[in-house]
């Protein structure tokens, strides 16, 4: 779920904003349309990771997005998986590297 470009996009801005965003902030923090982030926030509410608020800001409409401790909590676990995936990938490539240095030399 939180792998998809547009929804780790939208996680990484609330993490950052632990208050929230309000929707047209976050729309242009992440560059998307206001129909393609309705519904990416859609999915991310029913996953229980964000939490919409909507009310009003001097009479006019206003939604603010905010990231729930079980968003927080999952996020950071990704986050932890996507490095190891890295840091697995790095070795990998280093030995690679080491082992067609090794061939060359014989």
């Amino acid at each position: 779920m939180i792998h998809e470009k547009a929804r780790l996009s939208v996680l990484t801005s609330l993490v950052a904003h632990p208050k929230g965003l309000v929707f047209g902030d976050l729309k242009q923090l992440c560059g998307l349309t206001d129909g393609n982030l309705s519904r990416h926030l859609t999915v991310l509410e029913e996953a229980g990771l964000i939490a919409i608020e909507k009310g009003y800001d001097r009479n006019r409409p206003q939604t603010v997005c905010r990231i729930t401790a079980e968003g927080r909590k999952r996020y950071l676990e990704y986050l932890k998986v996507l490095e190891q995936v890295v840091r697995d990938a790095a070795s990998a490539a280093k030995a690679a590297s080491l082992g067609s240095t090794r061939l060359k030399m014989a």
